[in-house]
């Protein structure tokens, strides 16, 4: 049961936790606001539309204190009424008034607005001007009233201020560069044609992804049939409640798989957001039509947790589940391998070992892929081949541009589970010093709230010095390390053993990284952060936080070491995305902080950094829409 919000003036509130508790009330983030259960932040204002007020509400903070809380015109975002107090309430019932918009036309939705925010110091792109940098909010005199703007600098100081009623011809520069962009001159003729050479340029894309799709369509892939009792039978046995968001991916990758076209579809979604039992479902419904199903997978460790997982959803059903992965003796694998050419295996789930040319498939229907990013160039050529005539589903918390772009173009599917599970909680992340004293505190803490601990030292050698250091740090702990160098069947005693409780704290390198589920696991503590990647300590820090207690990420630095700048900027950023659901947008900070390279080619990367991402985006959209009118 929830209880209401209440926001005081001249209270200070942390904005990251205000926004997770919005996430969880039920309420949705979007760039505007535009009817009831719907917030947007820009900076350091919030702005929500909560079922208490008749109209919205504008949160606006100094320094993480309330300056004003007031009643704003949705359209204008003129001032109505201002309020000492704000009282939000829950909205109830992957009715709500909405705002009518007579005066007002909503630009296109930008293809990557839900993945990014627009803080003061950012580079923007204004549609009409092009490459500026954000001020913040600054108020204008007009017509004896105060009117709030967004204030963008341009080249030699010049100033563009845009009213909120414009807010949506501004989004954030992505340009994937290391090297900061150029302002453009307001009025300039250098915006209008640079969004000409890049117009022409996304030609060439354009006819690629339409000619991708042809190819699909011209083969054709087979039709599965609508769902059977037993697949009710098996959704009924998942142990939660199911969010809206996973709800409409789940339909939305059955109605692919009814359709002759081969479905190619990305299901995007926070660590812990239920991508699994999506693919679950998926992996029921073609065997109910006898087809194999093969799930790709990047670590043994996440290979070993789902067919404990599809075994234990898919007990009493006439389903042969079985795994491929270095966790199984010669002896075994032949054996699995024969079972697969004779179709007595329904599901296989397995490493890149799947991909090796001695897998023979009887009847193939659907590969579902978990994060493909993780698979090298020649994994993918061949996983490129079955995406012809195979219904292919990839899982992804952090998609890679390249993989998010073509989803968001046209060139394949995408579904997107946004919502957490109920009652889940963000992450506590601290960023501190290496210190005998927090380590001791941390893994005390937890184990005396009948928890368990993640130490993570990702260099197999000196991994049984520091555990021998925790061991003297903790009498009584149980500390066990585990590595992938490790004997294959001690590695998985290890992991079992672990996943059971038995095991105290477990120091381990980055097998631990990818989609292992242990919801009594709620502390991580990552030696040297500084060496991982953005998207590492990300999916590092999502092992932890899966159930419904504080969970508390630790990333720990030497002391007295100077940071390069990258590595600065990273922790600043995992430590400013803490919210639930930033997924996509750490992946889009990762870009911007180490530059992205040759993400599309030569040609158009240079068109990606002449008008931002979004606008390229845009532009490949109008492009590949006029090509499909006749």
């Amino acid at each position: 049961m929830f209880d209401s919000i209440k926001i005081c003036q001249n209270e200070e509130i942390d904005v990251e936790k205000l926004s997770s508790q919005l996430v969880d009330y039920g309420y949705h983030v979007t760039k505007r606001v535009a009817e009831e259960g719907d917030f947007s932040r820009i900076g350091d204002t919030i702005t929500i539309y909560p079922l208490t007020f008749e109209y919205p509400l504008r949160i606006e903070l100094l320094d993480n204190k309330v300056e004003r809380i007031r009643s704003v015109d949705p359209i204008t975002y003129d001032n109505i009424e201002s309020h000492s107090v704000a009282i939000i309430i829950p909205v109830k019932g992957i009715y709500r008034r909405k705002i009518q918009r007579k005066s007002f036309a909503m630009s296109e939705e930008s293809p990557i607005d839900n993945f990014v925010d627009i803080d003061a110091g950012d580079y923007i792109v204004h549609a009409e001007h092009g490459i500026g940098k954000y001020l913040g909010i600054e108020k204008l005199k007009i017509d004896k009233k105060y009117v709030e703007h967004l204030a963008i600098e341009y080249a030699d100081r010049e100033k563009l201020y845009v009213p909120f009623g414009d807010v949506d011809k501004v989004h954030k520069y992505l340009g994937f560069e290391k090297s900061l962009p150029k302002l453009h001159k307001i009025g300039s003729k250098l915006w209008r044609a640079a969004k000409e050479r890049a117009k022409k340029g996304v030609l060439k894309i354009a006819v690629e992804l339409l000619d991708l799709q042809a190819k699909r369509a011209a083969v054709g892939g087979f039709k599965f049939s609508p769902d059977t009792e037993w697949q009710k039978e098996l959704e009924k046995r998942f142990p939660y409640k199911e969010t809206a968001d996973q709800l409409r991916a789940t339909a939305e990758v059955k109605k692919d798989m009814e359709s002759p076209k081969p479905m190619d579809r990305l299901l995007c979604g926070d660590v812990g957001y239920g991508k699994t039992e999506v693919a679950l479902r998926a992996a029921f419904k073609a065997v109910m039509d006898n087809k194999q199903v093969a799930i790709l997978v990047p670590t043994t460790i996440l290979a070993e947790q789902h067919i404990n997982t599809f075994r234990d959803r898919m007990r009493d059903m006439p389903v042969m589940v079985e795994m491929l992965s270095r966790f199984r003796t010669p002896q075994e694998q032949s054996k699995i391998i024969g079972g697969i050419a004779a179709g007595r295996v329904d599901i296989i789930i397995g490493t890149h070992r799947l991909l090796s040319d001695d897998i023979v498939f009887k009847d193939l229907g659907l590969v579902i892929i978990d994060e493909e990013q993780k698979f090298g160039v020649r994994h993918k050529e061949r996983l490129k081949k079955l995406r012809i005539n195979t219904d292919v589903l990839t899982l992804t918390a952090t998609p890679i541009p390249r993989t998010l772009y073509f989803a968001l173009m046209g060139g394949r599917d995408i579904s997107v589970i946004n919502t957490p599970p109920s009652a889940r909680l963000p992450v506590e992340t601290k960023v501190t010093h290496y210190d005998d004293g927090l380590i001791k505190e941390a893994i005390l803490r937890e184990k005396a709230r009948g928890g368990q601990v993640f130490f993570v030292h990702n260099r197999v050698k000196g991994i049984e010095l520091i555990a021998g250091k925790i061991s003297s740090l903790v009498p009584g702990v149980n500390v066990v390390v585990a590595h992938g160098q490790m004997p294959e069947k001690m590695l998985e005693e290890t992991m079992i053993n672990f996943i059971k409780g038995r095991i105290d704290c477990l120091v381990s390198t980055t097998i631990i990284e990818s989609g292992i589920d242990i919801p009594n696991a709620n502390t991580i503590i990552i030696n040297r952060a500084d060496a991982f990647g953005l998207s590492e300590l990300y999916q590092l820090r999502g092992r932890v936080g899966r159930f419904t207690r504080a969970a508390y990420a630790y990333l720990l630095v030497p002391k007295r070491m100077v940071l390069s700048a990258e590595s600065q900027k990273r922790l600043v950023a995992i430590k400013k995305f803490q919210e639930l659901g930033s997924g996509f947008k750490l992946a889009m900070e990762d870009l911007q902080i180490r530059g992205a390279g040759n993400l599309l080619g030569v040609e158009q990367h240079g068109y990606i950094s002449s008008v931002g991402f979004d606008m390229y985006c845009r532009l490949l959209k109008t492009a590949v829409d006029s090509y499909k009118k006749p």
